[in-house]
């Protein structure tokens, strides 16, 4: 038995459509079992949670059929998808080659796309003050990560080879801030691509798991505000 503990973010999204594609089904409550970790009240800073994972974060697994039968618990959505991809056998690559193709688009969710789009997101849409300097640097950033990803769709599709963990992993955050479709005008690839991976039965309800709990950055009180940024609006 699979348990997630989760919030619908875009490190959230890249577990619950993995599990997804591999045929789990949370929406009848059989293979894998969600629970909610409400980052907006600040349960990811309850002691319980933290003996999970001390960086305070989600999403977290927990794998109660680990090697020899113990329980395996992983923190770091980069590290859970290689665990369940290499568990599997799927969505990563039969090769060490195609395996280093993979892994270096992966990374370069982890270490480029997800800090930049996040601080990109933050500062277009969250903050409670425009800082212009932060927004030109992040937005522009943002830009240039989404022009690697258009020169290396072209032709592909699909970001290292077949499908796989770093096209989930990304997708997540592409989808988070190109809220306005303008965003992706520029870039045709990018916006063929991630509407492949919208047409994905297993990605949509990846989505859909407490999609219900999502708010708006208009919608978050001061609770919110002062969890999320250490500030009141």
């Amino acid at each position: 038995m699979i348990e997630l503990y989760y919030w619908p973010t875009p490190n959230g999204w890249k577990i619950t459509i993995l599990l997804e594609e591999f045929g789990l089904d949370y929406n009848v409550g059989l293979d894998y079992n969600v629970i909610a970790v409400d980052i907006l009240k600040g349960e990811q800073y309850a002691p319980d949670f933290i003996a999970l994972n001390p960086n305070s974060k989600i999403p977290v697994l927990v794998d109660s059929d680990g090697d020899g039968g113990e329980a395996v618990t992983l923190f770091e959505s980069g590290a859970i998808m290689l665990y369940l991809a290499e568990k599997t056998g799927r969505f990563f690559a039969a090769t060490t080659r195609g395996k280093y193709d993979v892994l270096q688009w992966l990374m370069f969710q982890i270490g480029g796309v997800g800090p930049f789009f996040g601080q990109a997101n933050h500062f277009n849409r969250y903050a409670s003050e425009q800082v212009p300097y932060a927004i030109a640097r992040y937005t522009g950033e943002a830009a240039r990560l989404l022009g690697v990803m258009e020169r290396q769709l072209d032709g592909k599709q699909w970001i290292a080879g077949g499908y796989s963990i770093a096209d989930m992993a990304l997708f997540g955050w592409v989808r988070d801030y190109a809220k306005d479709d303008e965003i992706l005008r520029p870039y045709g690839n990018v916006a063929d691509w991630f509407a492949r991976l919208l047409e994905r039965p297993a990605v949509r309800r990846g989505l859909a798991v407490l999609a219900e709990s999502r708010k708006a950055p208009g919608q978050f009180d001061d609770q919110a505000r002062a969890v999320m940024f250490g500030e009141a609006k």
